[in-house]
């Protein structure tokens, strides 16, 4: 079965984020939340980094069972890590763990025991800052992820195949993206091919269309194109998905279609979801 490969560290796996920082990125996300879209992708993401050297976090030190890359795609192309790691693609977790760009004093809600909720404050690192400009050249930013992934698959032929999570809200203003994706997902290890997932950062309020398994319902042409780029969800993926209340068939794919902010942390907790770590 394909998508079975156990990630250690002389076998890790990598996570490519493409983030849309196009003008339109500056309108408030769906629903009811007044907040930038690029904003709450900025915050998810440096959430789930936060997360995922959580859980790879053992006595010696974060362990590199993931390299990761966050690609920003906007007036420009190229790596959207700030501080330390400015200018690099796909670097080692530990290293990603241990050079946020700055830490944040927030607060969050949690439970006050009796049913209620109080505020407390929490340290919340920071390695890429929410960016709005330009256009959406997401042909570039695809080709440029072909290139990590190419590499990566020379590199780790018998890992499991790299992700490419793509969070945009527009449609691409450098041409029709599909051959650029169709090149990401080409490249192969012994494990499988490459995955593409996609998720469309909405303004429009409204139920988001969440790993769906056909382009039926899909309200438009760009909606059906996204839907086509992404790849099917492997089993452990799904059945995560179906754990999280979410309706799956073996034709699911990894797309989100008008999300809100609930929708965007979900996509990447499912996107980023590995087989079992060693």
């Amino acid at each position: 079965m394909p998508y079975t490969a156990e990630i250690s560290r002389t076998s890790p796996t990598c996570f490519i984020f493409l983030v849309d920082q196009s003008t339109s990125m500056t309108d408030p996300i769906g629903g009811d939340d007044p907040k930038r879209k690029a904003d709450v992708v900025a915050d998810a993401i440096n959430r789930l980094l936060t997360e995922l050297s959580v859980k790879c976090a053992k006595e010696e030190g974060v362990r590199d069972y993931f390299h990761v890359a966050v690609i920003g795609y906007g007036s420009a192309v190229g790596s959207a890590f700030q501080g330390e790691l400015t200018g690099r693609d796909l670097v080692p977790l530990s290293e990603v763990a241990d050079a946020p760009a700055r830490i944040e004093n927030r607060t969050k809600k949690v439970s006050d025991g009796a049913g209620g909720l109080v505020e407390t404050a929490v340290k919340f690192p920071l390695w890429m800052d929410p960016v709005a400009q330009g256009g959406t050249p997401m042909n570039r930013a695809l080709k440029y992820a072909e290139t990590l992934v190419a590499g990566w698959t020379e590199r780790y032929p018998g890992s499991f195949p790299p992700i490419v999570l793509n969070l945009t809200d527009g449609e691409s203003t450098d041409g029709d993206p599909a051959a650029s994706a169709a090149a990401v997902t080409a490249h192969a290890t012994a494990d499988g091919s490459a995955l593409l997932f996609n998720l469309h950062v909405s303004a429009a309020g409204g139920a988001p269309s969440a790993f769906p398994d056909s382009d039926a319902d899909l309200p438009d042409d760009y909606a059906r194109a996204l839907f086509a780029m992404s790849s099917p969800l492997p089993t452990h993926m799904r059945s995560y998905a179906a754990s999280q209340g979410r309706r799956v068939s073996e034709n699911t794919r990894g797309f989100v279609y008008n999300a809100d902010v609930t929708s965007v942390v979900q996509f990447l907790d499912i996107g980023t979801r590995a087989t079992e770590l060693r």
